[in-house]
């Protein structure tokens, strides 16, 4: 084996490739308007714009996870921002709507090895003390790209158009590759050896892709017949894990170990809640209030930029602390966050809205890091991937079942037409119910969150 990697390296190299995501997905929720007006498409076929790219990530997440466990994390890693990159390419040159949605499908199939293998590739290098630190850093890129998407995203909206911000992920992708070759030259494979659960894969993303499709297309008939097979599948599948002597994802993880059941089930509750956000309130910034892509993406960047600030603290803090100390702090934040907006209107003054952000940025920072470092503290270092790979599945599945819901009561209370003055009041009355809808479950993660019990 090569010499072990240094932590700069390693984390530059992490860091790097978890920028480029979270960047991607906030500068698209500013150019939805434009992509809209381009193509002639409705609030729920641009929604799909955000939600394609979920649902291709999280189906694939697992898999990746645990194949990259087996034959190694750095080569699955390398090969997901290799696609990753291409795809955003692609994306650049869609002809249509159809076009854009498909190239997102195949940027969510690389981003799902990049997020089964950069959080583990740091547990494998750094030292239980250092952990929440090292991951509290790698969240801090999560948010800066947060914060960098809706200002620079608005301003090449505005200026140059929204293809050219998938033309500017070439250059970082490409960046993320030769720095990757050049100072990681370690592999790491605690599971080298195991068999590969193929049919337990399939079984997995088929069930997972019907369910979260079905939600989509939820109250139509297709969609509840989705759920009901996807709900099938998922009883098959975990029938099958349980007989099989290689699965794909261990579930005596989830029943012996409560950190790790209950942290994944907060991670999944708290994405739910808070996703739609920034989707929701570009469409708001934008269409109610009359403000340009730049003016908008100023407005919602006071939620990552807390978030950067914040996150690299509190990864620390859970190295002292409980994780679930502080990350139930973070979801009683975010609850708070949300109360604000209950009463959004077409008259809310700004300074209403940033308020509400920046609770967002702050609850989201204070839970993020800590229950990441919860989750992949409380497991065997041959789990590490695939324990990365299920909280990245919590995370994308959240944040599919948040459009979802956006997705359903907007379906339920404006229909398939596009949002224009006319009907601002049905849009600020769904805006509403999303905000209740999310207000629940933000104090039901709280409990969740507390329950997951001592790490320490």
């Amino acid at each position: 084996m090569d010499k072990l990697p240094s932590k700069k390296a390693a984390l530059a190299v992490a860091t790097l490739s978890s920028f480029l995501p979270p960047f991607t997905g906030s500068s698209i929720n500013i150019a939805l308007p434009s992509i809209g007006a381009e193509f002639s498409a409705d609030a729920l076929m641009l929604n799909w714009v955000a939600s394609s790219y979920l649902l291709s990530a999280a189906i694939f997440l697992v898999p990746f996870g645990k194949i990259a466990d087996i034959f190694g994390r750095k080569k699955i890693f390398l090969s997901g921002i290799a696609i990753f990159t291409a795809a955003s390419t692609l994306c650049a040159f869609s002809p249509d709507l159809n076009y854009l949605i498909a190239f997102r499908i195949l940027q969510g199939f690389g981003s799902s090895m990049v997020f089964g293998t950069s959080v583990a590739m740091l547990m494998s290098i750094f030292p239980a003390g250092e952990r929440g630190k090292a991951i509290g850093i790698n969240s801090t890129a999560v948010y800066l790209g947060l914060s960098a998407g809706p200002i620079i995203g608005g301003f090449l909206t505005q200026h140059l158009g929204w293809r050219s911000i998938f033309i500017l992920m070439a250059p970082i992708g490409i960046a993320a590759i030769v720095l990757t070759i050049v100072k990681i030259r370690t592999e790491w494979a605690e599971s080298r050896g195991e068999k590969f659960d193929l049919a337990g894969s399939v079984i997995y993303s088929l069930s997972l892709a019907s369910l979260m499709y079905g939600f989509s297309r939820v109250p139509e008939p297709t969609g509840i017949w989705l759920i009901a097979a996807g709900a099938v599948l998922l009883a098959v599948f975990t029938i099958w894990e349980l007989r099989t002597s290689a699965p794909v994802l261990d579930l005596k993880l989830f029943r012996n170990n409560s950190v790790f059941a209950f942290s994944n089930l907060a991670a999944f509750i708290n994405y739910s809640a808070t996703f739609a956000v920034g989707f929701l309130l570009s469409l708001y910034l934008q269409y109610v209030k009359g403000m340009d892509p730049q003016h908008a993406g100023i407005v919602l960047v006071s939620q990552p930029v807390v978030m950067a600030f914040f996150s690299s603290y509190a990864g620390r803090l859970s190295d002292r602390t409980e994780p679930r100390i502080v990350a139930s702090a973070g979801m009683a934040l975010t609850l708070a966050g949300f109360i604000f907006l209950c009463f959004i209107s077409e008259d809310t003054a700004l300074y209403s809205i940033i308020a509400s952000l920046v609770l967002f940025g702050l609850g989201f920072a204070l839970f993020a890091s800590p229950n990441t470092n919860a989750v992949m503290s409380s497991v065997d270092k041959r789990h590490y991937g695939v324990s990365a790979a299920v909280i990245g599945t919590m995370r994308l599945t959240g944040q599919m079942f948040s459009m979802g819901i956006s997705m359903l009561v907007f379906a339920v209370m404006i229909g398939k037409t596009r949002i224009t003055h006319g009907n601002f009041h049905d849009f600020i009355s769904s805006l509403r119910v999303v905000v209740i809808l999310f207000s629940l479950l933000s104090f039901i993660g709280i409990f969740a969150s507390l329950a997951r019990g001592r790490l320490r």
